[in-house]
């Protein structure tokens, strides 16, 4: 036999269906990957599966004890164009003369565990819990295992009775006649739903589901670098399935919210910083806001409106990787707009002294000096 599923769920081969469950969950929670799970974890996780798939269900449980792989069989038939497990022609011929040719059909009762639904949630963060990453406790209103029945559905102390009306085999044949002669056809057993067990007494508090609604409480890491739309997978954190089935995964989706001093463009962080016109012409140590903390940026004597002033290393940190963005200071010059008499006469003479003063309207064609465009723009033109 290629692959021994008792050995993959750490369980002796008489296992009850209780330890086939319990055996698989507690596996199950050491195999999730969290949020950036690896290839080994994820192969693991699979054989788990399949071995639970098989070994939770009764026929196929009973062929795999036989030395009958289920899914070895499947593979060995070959892939059908239709997707993996679907023969069209083999459906058609169980359908009307059953299994083997006109034997009873041997498909299987249907399990009762089924797995769950995944769940969305979405978060949001600051700036700053993007770029470093967060820890948040959720509160997620989800389905659970019946702390009652363990998921089997029952009452206590009861189990589910093999259905009378099929004998276990979840479906039931019923012989017809056409103008090919005898036909044998199949059907979904009408007693238990194609089940092949029956609830006598279900369990009071989940009606036989399995499971029951709840509020839990979980601790989640957000990873560093995450940006707005970014979706981060919990596995195993969803739903817990029908009849106890495996959960669904839980997926966070991160909404940032707008700053008020920068905005994001990938990793790196813009902001704008205005200095006064003589900051600009004389130059200046300014201390700007970043997501560290207070910043010294050296403004060069003559910058201009406009200027780009990058801080290498002080942007968002990059998602699995090491390094951070760029934070990108962007200047604009302040001209005032009102100038007392004193002021005035200071900047005239600043004019003269770089010759930048010349009679109002003879300023040859691209000369238009220092004080005339300052002028203009203290007049709105």
């Amino acid at each position: 036999m290629a692959t021994d599923y008792y050995g993959l769920l750490k369980i002796r081969r008489d296992a009850t269906q209780d330890e086939v469950k319990r055996a698989y969950r507690r596996l199950a929670r050491e195999l999730h990957p969290d949020v950036n799970p690896d290839p080994e974890t994820q192969e693991r996780f699979k054989e788990i599966t399949q071995a639970y798939e098989v070994l939770s269900d009764t026929e196929k449980r009973r062929m795999y004890d036989m030395g009958v792989d289920p899914f070895a069989s499947s593979a060995a038939a070959g892939a059908s164009p239709f997707g993996q497990g679907f023969n069209p022609l083999n459906d058609l011929l169980d359908q009307f003369f059953g299994a083997a040719g006109g034997g009873a059909a041997t498909r299987g009762p249907r399990s009762r565990a089924q797995r769950g639904r995944n769940a969305t949630i979405r978060i949001e963060l600051e700036l700053s819990e993007c770029s470093f990453g967060a820890t948040r406790e959720l509160t997620v209103d989800t389905a659970v295992v019946c702390p009652t029945c363990s998921g089997e559905g029952t009452a206590p102390g009861t189990h589910p009775q093999t259905c009378d009306i099929c004998g276990g085999r979840g479906e039931v044949s019923q012989v017809t006649r056409s103008f090919i002669g005898q036909v044998m056809m199949a059907r979904v057993c009408p007693g238990c739903g194609g089940f092949g067990t029956v609830l006598v007494r279900p369990c009071p508090e989940c009606d036989g589901d399995g499971r029951v609604r709840t509020r839990r409480t979980i601790k989640v890491r957000i990873p560093a670098g995450v940006e707005d739309g970014t979706h981060i997978q919990l596995a195993g954190e969803g739903e817990v399935g029908p009849g106890g089935g495996p959960s669904g995964d839980l997926f966070l989706e991160i909404v940032q919210r707008p700053h008020e001093i920068f905005e994001r463009q990938g990793d790196d962080l813009h902001c704008t910083v205005t200095i006064p016109m003589v900051a600009a012409a004389l130059g200046a140590t300014l201390s700007v806001e970043s997501l560290d903390g207070p910043a010294d940026v050296d403004i060069r004597p003559g910058s201009q409106s406009g200027q780009v002033i990058p801080l290498y290393g002080q942007g968002v940190k990059h998602l699995n990787g090491n390094g951070r963005g760029d934070l990108v200071i962007h200047v604009t010059v302040e001209t005032p707009t009102k100038l007392d008499a004193e002021q005035e006469k200071v900047l005239r003479e600043l004019a003269k002294l770089r010759g930048e003063e010349a009679p109002p309207g003879r300023f040859a064609p691209g000369q238009q000096g220092f004080f005339s465009r300052l002028r203009d723009a203290f007049n709105g033109r």
